[in-house]
């Protein structure tokens, strides 16, 4: 009975946090403007910590003063960076292009594991790569509504590829310690650092109540409660079948600003994605 449970529940979980992350780019799209990306990264990288925060309290005798170091790193390669580049190519495109670029962490984890640690790719996913790498092309050559959005791309891709180098800094250094509680010190020190250039870059104007309920939506359910979730259902059914998740992102995220903030689908995003999802579908298959 348990185990028939968790077969209808698993797939239940990996849908909401699709959906979920998908939503936090249209969120991010809304904030953005008055906030301005440094801001609205400090806020959501606030407000994830303080949700996590008793994860790392739980287990704080396991965070020895030898660790802060590498999580401080961790924390700028895989939160306050990425956080702020995704807040301001919100800025710049429709939520769905961020969105599509970020699927790339998969592939780029791949990409980093070769290049800096000694990885074998094979013949097939380096052609997975490929063609993910053309996705990110044809997406970085169209255009929405008049705009060229291939700025938006590139800060969209370059925190995939620090989210892809965030991955092998935890596997090889902090893998034994509980994710959740890690994500936790990341985030909360990620918050500190980034503290003074947020309050730098605070908005002058008053910032409307839509823009700061986006923000704490961000932070609290999007970064904090899903992080939990996912770091949950990572130790319930491995990280191969998690990572599914990836795959819905995009189409909720394309999906919620169509149906919310009628923004426009566009050939070159549809040709994008399926390239990018299915290079990615392709070189998790064959990292198996």
């Amino acid at each position: 009975m348990v185990a028939r449970t968790r077969d209808w529940v698993t797939p239940l979980e990996i849908t909401a946090l699709g959906a979920v992350w998908g939503v936090s780019f249209m969120f991010q799209r809304v904030a953005s403007p008055e906030f301005g990306a440094v801001a609205l990264a400090e806020l959501r990288l606030l407000f994830g910590a303080l949700v996590l925060l008793p994860f790392l309290w739980q287990a704080r005798a396991v965070f020895t003063a030898g660790r802060w170091p590498m999580l401080v790193l961790l924390g700028l390669v895989n939160s306050a960076v990425p956080f702020a580049l995704f807040a301001w190519a919100t800025q710049q495109a429709p939520a769905g292009i961020s969105a599509i670029t970020n699927a790339m962490a998969v592939l780029f984890t791949a990409l980093v594991g070769f290049l800096f640690y000694g990885e074998k790719v094979g013949l097939g996913r380096a052609g997975a790569l490929l063609a993910g790498f053309a996705g990110v092309v044809v997406l970085a050559s169209g255009k929405t509504a008049g705009a060229n959005i291939g700025w938006a791309v590139v800060a969209g891709c370059s925190a995939a590829f620090l989210y892809g180098v965030g991955v092998h800094l935890l596997r090889r250094h902090l893998s034994g310690l509980p994710q959740a509680a890690v994500a936790a010190a990341t985030l909360g020190t990620s918050a500190l650092l980034m503290l003074p250039f947020a309050l730098a870059q605070w908005p002058q104007q008053p910032v409307s109540g839509k823009s700061w309920a986006s923000a704490v939506v961000l932070g609290v359910l999007c970064t904090g409660i899903s992080y939990a979730m996912y770091y949950r259902l990572v130790q319930r059914v491995g990280p191969a079948r998690a990572v599914v998740t990836t795959y819905l992102v995009p189409l909720f995220a394309v999906g919620w600003a169509w149906w919310l903030l009628d923004e426009p689908l566009t050939l070159s995003m549809g040709i994008a994605g399926v390239l990018i999802l299915g290079s990615v579908a392709a070189s998790q298959r064959l990292g198996k």
